[in-house]
């Protein structure tokens, strides 16, 4: 009998809760918190690696391997239908590879700041809008055509 009674008091005690959570969501559109606006701040979105070769005297003499990092508003990055990675990665590739001041041999002298700055200005023109706030860095170095081909 205690048994009977105890299961009908879960019950009820049941049914008015779920009652009371529907009434609120029904109410307020959501039983979670709103999320707040300033948490949406940049996106870090990194490029695969990029092999670009390096053509001197006919021949490919190695390969500038490269990655990068790109700053993005989350809020616009969720509203673009297209994502920037392909067009960060192509203005990467054609600024590197037709690049006549790159010394592949002495990248210590080569100015990083004008290649990014570059790829940035390239990459919201071809998108039409302010899209990438910046481009970084992440690898950047020369690999010899046997070091290359070379198996690990």
């Amino acid at each position: 009998m205690i048994r009977l009674v105890l299961a009908g008091l879960w019950v009820c005690i049941l049914t008015a809760g779920t009652s009371y959570g529907v009434a609120y969501w029904k109410e307020n559109g959501t039983l979670l918190p709103a999320k707040d606006e300033f948490l949406d701040g940049l996106q870090y979105q990194k490029t695969r690696a990029l092999s670009v070769p390096m053509v001197e005297g006919g021949g490919v003499q190695g390969y500038i391997v490269a990655r990068f990092v790109y700053t993005v508003e989350a809020r616009t990055m969720h509203q673009l239908s297209v994502p920037p990675e392909p067009f960060v990665v192509d203005e990467a590739f054609r600024r590197i590879y037709a690049d006549d001041r790159l010394d592949f041999r002495k990248l210590a002298r080569y100015d990083l700041s004008i290649l990014t700055t570059a790829i940035k200005q390239r990459v919201n023109e071809r998108m039409q809008a302010d899209v990438v706030q910046d481009v970084l860095i992440e690898d950047f170095n020369y690999v010899s055509k046997e070091e290359f081909q070379q198996k690990p």
